[in-house]
């Protein structure tokens, strides 16, 4: 309890003193560097997992759970987004013994093909959009509780005649305790800079975040909760929408409304929160689901909220083979499909007798 301690007061630490970096998504280059890829992470609810399981699909959003047991795993993973943009990501991981264990990840969005045109509207050619990334992420065991992280990201953009590139890096911490059902993670993301610009005079920041996520399975039930808490850099996500004005003045009387300040509190701290939970009945199979409330509160249309926030999803093992898929619900117009298929290499090569 006393490690356990003390890493929650490092996480208190670093959330205080990062409140200068107030920049969330709109402000930043290289927003696609924060999409959800991992079809367990996507059901979930889509930010990061905090679970230290040897499953390589969550590697890339958590450097430090990186392990030796993923040594010679693949991973390919694909994700049918939105009209005609797609996006996934291929991983392989590797250990070395002196060095520790290493996964390599090559990410990609393509947004399709656009039809070119003129201020008169006068249509020419068809030109596309893409971003890109590769990633190299580290992982190594402090001791039987604790591991650290990081990964190193190169970042190239092309947008028809237009190129960007930068670099940047994620910096992790994890606790796991003794009977291995509690596990906690300390997320510095995105820590760099823009090298090219699409326009030379105007460098813009990366998406820099700060994130800390907790896992619980339970003593005597095969479930696992998940509690993320996301853009600890900054308290107050909202913004104000003009097309849903606020009521501040009572229609019937015409006096002002008191200002509601513990429903606005309760408004802000849930932005940061996303919930998932996972049932494992045996370890071929398991149903997940997940809620962002952020993503509901600003996708959401008034007149129908639907399902707009909520997430679901399986995982199953085949052979050799473990597939997983995750749906997550962003508004009234559709939803994302999240497919990852994992193997070991390994397991195709004969044992030497």
């Amino acid at each position: 309890m006393k490690k356990l301690f003390r890493f929650l007061i490092l996480s208190f630490c670093v959330f205080s003193i990062q409140n200068s970096f107030s920049q969330i998504g709109g402000d930043n280059t290289f927003e696609f560097l924060n999409l959800t890829n991992s079809a367990r992470i996507s059901s979930m609810g889509g930010s990061f997992l905090a679970i230290k399981d040897d499953d390589i699909s969550l590697a890339l959003s958590n450097p430090s759970i990186i392990t030796k047991e993923m040594d010679n795993h693949l991973l390919l993973s694909y994700v049918d987004y939105f009209a005609d943009i797609n996006s996934g990501f291929v991983s392989y991981s590797k250990t070395f013994e002196k060095y520790g264990s290493f996964v390599s990840t090559l990410q990609f969005i393509n947004y399709g093909k656009f039809t070119r045109a003129d201020a008169a509207g006068q249509t020419y050619d068809e030109f596309t959009a893409s971003d890109y990334a590769f990633n190299i992420g580290w992982g190594r065991s402090l001791n039987p509780n604790f591991s650290i992280g990081s990964n190193l990201k190169f970042i190239y953009s092309a947008y028809d005649s237009y190129y960007a590139s930068g670099l940047a890096v994620d910096v992790a911490g994890t606790y796991q305790s003794d009977n291995k059902q509690f596990v906690s993670s300390l997320i510095v993301k995105n820590i760099g800079r823009q090298l090219k610009a699409y326009n030379p005079e105007n460098v813009e920041p990366l998406p820099f975040e700060i994130q800390l996520g907790l896992s619980k399975k339970l003593d005597k039930a095969p479930f696992r909760f998940s509690i993320v808490a996301t853009h600890l850099e900054k308290w107050d996500l909202t913004y104000e929408d003009p097309s849903v004005p606020e009521e501040t003045i009572d229609p019937l009387t015409g006096e002002k409304l008191p200002e509601k300040k513990l429903e606005k509190f309760g408004d802000k701290l849930m932005r940061h929160i996303v919930i998932g939970g996972e049932f494992i009945p045996s370890k071929n199979f398991s149903v997940r689901f997940g809620y962002n409330y952020q993503r509901r509160k600003e996708l959401q249309v008034e007149s129908k909220v639907g399902m707009i926030g909520f997430s679901w999803g399986f995982g199953f093992k085949i052979s050799k083979f473990r597939f997983n898929f995750g749906r997550a619900s962003y508004h009234l117009g559709g939803a994302t499909n999240h497919i990852s298929i994992t193997t070991n290499l390994s397991d195709f090569v004969g044992k030497k007798s």
